[in-house]
């Protein structure tokens, strides 16, 4: 029997193919040694707003494109809404419930949600903002703000910030990165949109999410600020 061979390529390990080299402090470094930052964005429903809102929202989105002169990259993340900890939550006020009616009602919605979502795809979108900081090729970042997420995160070769100049070239480009990402999120927020960078367990999740689409979600990213809803 003829032994097979095993392609080198298909046997190595997922993160060989993930440009992220680490996340610290909410920044993504990459392998290449460029600064991403995410921040997650609200969504409004356009079609409900007067014209005039409408028109207000258009102006105020062209001001913040047009103010900005650093690319930027917008994208949408769809994913299937996990409700296990819901209906945990549900099975843990059920055992506790004295009340036997209530306890049934109790029973019965939790199946009702468990056999809705089984049987029918809900989906929820997330927005991001990818704002990135590249310490070496500057010039050439506005090249790289078209494309999808991975787009901007490039494979040319920069200086790793392992092998800068040392710690305080690092927190230059962390502080201008910091100062890139307040930018687009105070611009956000002006226009009724409430804008939030992640952290470093969002930051780690939403790349495991993007990796592992067809793994179950280990929870749902959510904005994590008390302001109203816009």
């Amino acid at each position: 029997m003829q032994e097979e061979k095993v392609n080198p390529k298909q046997s190595l390990p997922t993160q060989s193919f993930v440009e992220v080299k680490e996340v610290k402090d909410g920044i993504a470094i990459l392998k290449n040694g460029a600064l991403r930052q995410i921040v997650m964005v609200s969504g409004i429903n356009f079609d409900l707003k007067s014209e005039e809102e409408k028109e207000a929202l258009i102006f105020g989105y062209q001001n913040f494109l047009n103010s900005l002169d650093f690319p930027i990259q917008i994208f949408v993340h769809s994913r299937k809404i996990n409700v296990d900890r819901y209906i945990e939550g549900l099975s843990q006020i059920e055992v506790k419930e004295p009340n036997p009616l209530l306890r049934t009602q109790i029973a019965e919605y939790r199946e009702f949600i468990r056999t809705l979502v089984n049987e029918n795809i809900i989906m929820h979108k997330s927005f991001f903002v990818v704002v990135p900081y590249d310490p070496v090729q500057l010039s050439q970042a506005g090249k790289k703000a078209a494309g999808g997420l991975f787009k901007l995160i490039s494979k040319d070769k920069l200086d790793p910030l392992t092998k800068t100049s040392g710690d305080e070239n690092i927190r230059e480009y962390v502080s201008q990165l910091k100062q890139r990402t307040d930018e687009v999120v105070s611009s956000l927020n002006q226009i009724g949109l409430r804008a939030v960078p992640l952290n470093d367990e969002e930051t780690t999740e939403l790349f495991y999410n993007l990796y592992n689409p067809e793994a179950i979600e280990k929870k749902g990213l959510v904005l994590t600020t008390d302001q109203p809803n816009a």
